[in-house]
């Protein structure tokens, strides 16, 4: 099945998509129902997944004039490799439910554009198929109930050669989504956790009586008993960058710098964990404030073009992360459509850098912004 016709013929996501809702309208139309409200869904009511958007929208850039931007350019660093913008794609589990090449197709697509793939724990091919792909990929890393199983999973992504580790802090159990619930959500046949090839692996293809398959799942597979010892050891056992992944307090960041973290994220899980938390970017520039240099600061939830990258950056960022896009150009046409959809976020950022009056990434952090009547700095 493929989109909707346009008037010059069959959809073409090079030719037809021009933002990154264009991608999403493609890949509601080609998806199944329960699918999409798997990937789109949120936790609860949906406030915080809607918070995500208004709260990027509230915040107004300035301007600056007169400013040589000819050669304005979005390149940048992230945990010392050079990427072609300062994006990294999201870890997102079970990839081939949106196409059959699944993470495969997304790393290939990131890798063309230049930018950081993160894997999954619960990716539908192995990490070890994902590097193969080549480019920069970083592993996203739940905790599992078995301890020895969490550090072979560390092992197999360093002797993947995986650029950064990325524990995921935000997850002590699935979030209460409750399109899934309604759906009685399930894996079909065919796409599982690759990584996971032992336990309980089952469970998520098994019809419930009722809720969802998948939160039975990795509630049988993830611990709920993380704490900060359990990073403390992480970092002791693996030299590779550790990126800690759904920070929001910012107490919580400087407790990551002191355990060693190269990086953070500032992140509610797209909406899917706490219905009710605070929007990544309300939480970031406080955060930002409070590491003081100290590690990387990266943002997901709710970034959907390269203005909300520039807003992002302005905030105190050094990027950010895309997931839900990545997903639509991936149901709507492959790795075609990954790479229109960053494709068309690097062509957003550079015009959003060059018409603020930033010819770099390092200029854009000295953009100021308002949020309502209220200079933010």
């Amino acid at each position: 099945m493929s989109p909707s016709a346009s008037a010059t013929g069959p959809w073409d996501v090079e030719r037809d998509a021009h933002c990154l809702d264009d991608v999403e309208r493609a890949a509601r139309e080609v998806l199944p129902a329960d699918v999409w409200d798997f990937v789109s869904g949120g936790s609860g009511g949906e406030v915080t997944l809607a918070a995500n958007r208004a709260a990027l929208q509230r915040i107004a850039l300035v301007p600056r004039v007169l400013r040589d931007v000819a050669h304005c350019d979005p390149k940048t660093s992230l945990f010392g490799v050079p990427h072609a913008m300062p994006v990294a794609v999201a870890p997102v589990a079970y990839h081939q439910l949106l196409h059959p090449e699944g993470e495969l197709a997304a790393a290939r697509a990131a890798k063309e554009a230049g930018v950081p793939f993160t894997a999954s724990t619960l990716s539908s091919f192995p990490i070890e198929a994902i590097t193969g792909v080549g480019g920069t990929v970083w592993f996203q890393l739940y905790w599992l109930r078995d301890r020895e199983k969490t550090f072979e999973l560390v092992e197999r992504a360093e002797a993947a050669r995986c650029a950064a580790l990325m524990p995921t802090v935000d997850v002590p159990w699935m979030g209460r989504r409750l399109r899934d619930v309604r759906n009685r959500f399930r894996l079909p046949a065919g796409v599982e956790a690759a990584n996971l090839t032992w336990g309980s692996g089952s469970e998520a293809h098994r019809a419930p009586a009722s809720g969802s398959a998948v939160a039975a799942h990795t509630e049988a597979a993830f611990t709920p008993s993380l704490t900060w010892a359990d990073i403390e050891e992480l970092r002791r056992r693996t030299r590779l960058p550790m990126i800690l992944k759904g920070v929001l307090d910012p107490r919580d960041a400087a407790r990551a710098v002191d355990v060693g973290a190269d990086g953070i994220v500032v992140s509610n899980h797209g909406g899917r964990q706490l219905d009710g938390a605070v929007a990544g970017v309300d939480a970031l520039e406080e955060i930002v404030a409070e590491v003081g240099g100290g590690c990387r600061v990266l943002l997901d939830s709710g970034i959907r073009s390269g203005t909300d990258v520039l807003r992002a950056l302005a905030l105190g960022a050094d990027g950010v992360l895309v997931g839900r896009p990545v997903l639509w150009g991936l149901a709507a046409a492959g790795e075609r459509g990954v790479g229109r959809v960053l494709t068309l976020l690097a062509e957003e950022l550079r015009d959003a850098l060059g018409l603020a009056g930033c010819d770099s990434v390092t200029a854009a952090r000295a953009v100021r912004t308002v949020t309502r009547d209220r200079p933010r700095h």
